[in-house]
C-alpha cells in the first residue's frame, strides 16, 4: 500500500526551482568538431565560420542536439563551476530512495531548441522538478517518476536581459524491484531453453536455407542477364527481370568488415560474438557468424571459407564462416 506521508512529502517538490549551473566553457569550435567527427555529421554551419557568417550567423553554431553537452559536470559529476548552485535538482530521489525505492531507471529525455547557439556564447541552466507521480506498477516494480526541467539559457553581458535556448526534459523511475516466484527444476514451469531466431523464410528466400540444409551455399541469379544478387529479391536489380535461377557459390571469399557484439549478450548466442560481412569470390556479400578466430587476429581483407553448422535442438543449419590459411 502506498505511504501517504512519504507521498505529501515527495509532491511538495513539485514546482521547486533551482538555481543556475554554469558551462565550464563557452560554446566552442574544437568540441563542436569532436561531436560531428564523432556523430558523422558535415554540415557547414558546424564547422566552416565563413558559410557560417555567409548565412548570417556570427560565428559557427553548435548542433542542437549539443545542448546538454556544453553543462555538463565531466567526470566528477558534482564538478561544476565556481557561482553555480551547490543544490540538488534530484533531490527528491534521495528521499524516495530513503523509504526503500533504491532502484534507478531513466526513462526519457526530450530535447527543445529556441534557436542554434554560437562560439563564444555562454550557457547556463536552471531547474523546476515539473512532477512526481504517486506510487505507480510496472513491469520493473513499484515506485515514482520523477520530472524535471532545465531550462538553457545564453549569459549577456551586464545590463542585457539573458536569452533562453533550449529546454530539456528528464524523467527517471525510481522503484523497489518487482519479486518474481523462481520457478522449480524439474517441473514444467522450468524456464524454457532459449533457442536462435528463426530466420524469415519467403518464396523469394526458400532456396537458400534449404541449400544450407544441404550443405550448399546457393546465391540467386537473374536469369536472362546473369547478375547475381544476395540478399535473395523478386526482380533483379540490373535488368529489372522476374526470372531467376541459383548457382552454387565455391564458399570462399575474405572479410570485407566486422563487427563483434560484447553487449548486451542475449541467449543462446556466445560472447565475444562476432560478425562477418563476407565477400565471396563471385563478388556477392553476405552476413555471417565468424568462427575459429580471436577478435585480436580478425583481419579485413583475410581470407575465409564457408562451413555449415547444424544447431540440432533448433532443427537448423547457417552458414559461418572460418578464417584459412594464406
Amino acid at each position: 500500500m502506498a505511504d501517504q506521508q512519504l507521498l505529501d512529502k515527495i509532491k511538495a517538490f513539485e514546482g521547486r526551482e533551482y538555481g543556475r549551473v554554469y558551462a565550464w566553457d563557452p560554446v566552442n569550435a574544437p568540441m563542436i568538431r569532436h561531436w560531428c567527427e564523432m556523430m558523422g555529421i558535415t554540415n557547414p554551419l558546424y564547422t566552416d565560420r565563413e558559410f557560417a557568417r555567409e548565412a548570417g550567423y556570427p560565428d559557427i553554431v553548435a548542433p542542437p542536439a549539443m545542448l546538454q553537452v556544453w553543462c555538463m559536470a565531466g567526470l566528477d559529476m558534482e564538478n561544476y563551476p565556481p557561482g553555480s548552485t551547490d543544490e540538488n535538482s534530484f533531490e527528491v530521489l534521495k528521499l524516495i530512495e530513503s523509504h526503500g525505492f533504491e532502484s534507478v531507471v531513466a526513462v526519457n529525455s526530450d530535447l527543445k531548441f529556441d534557436r542554434y547557439v554560437a562560439a563564444g556564447e555562454r550557457l547556463y541552466y536552471t531547474s523546476r522538478v515539473d512532477a512526481v507521480t504517486e506510487e505507480k506498477a510496472t513491469g520493473l516494480g513499484t515506485g515514482h517518476f520523477v520530472t524535471v526541467i532545465m531550462t538553457y539559457s545564453v549569459e549577456r553581458a551586464e545590463g542585457r536581459e539573458d536569452e533562453k535556448v533550449g529546454e530539456q526534459l528528464f524523467r527517471v523511475f525510481k522503484f523497489k524491484p518487482a519479486v518474481r516466484p523462481k520457478p522449480e527444476t524439474g517441473t514444467d514451469s522450468a524456464i524454457p531453453k532459449i533457442t536462435r531466431p528463426r530466420p524469415g523464410i519467403s518464396d523469394d528466400s526458400r532456396f537458400f536455407w534449404e541449400g544450407c540444409e544441404a550443405g550448399k551455399l546457393l546465391v540467386q541469379r537473374c536469369a536472362d542477364c546473369q547478375t547475381l544478387r544476395h540478399p535473395p529479391a523478386p526482380v533483379c536489380a540490373k535488368c529489372h527481370s522476374f526470372n531467376w535461377d541459383t548457382v552454387e557459390a565455391s564458399g570462399k571469399g575474405h572479410l570485407y568488415s566486422f563487427v563483434v557484439m560484447h553487449y548486451p549478450e542475449i541467449p543462446p548466442f556466445e560472447y565475444p560474438n562476432p560478425v562477418g560481412l563476407v565477400e565471396l569470390d563471385e563478388g556477392v556479400r553476405l552476413i555471417a557468424g565468424l568462427v575459429g578466430a580471436d577478435r585480436s587476429e580478425l583481419q579485413i581483407g583475410q581470407r575465409l571459407q564457408v562451413e555449415f553448422a547444424r544447431f540440432q535442438d533448433e532443427e537448423l543449419t547457417l552458414p559461418q564462416f572460418r578464417p584459412v590459411a594464406q
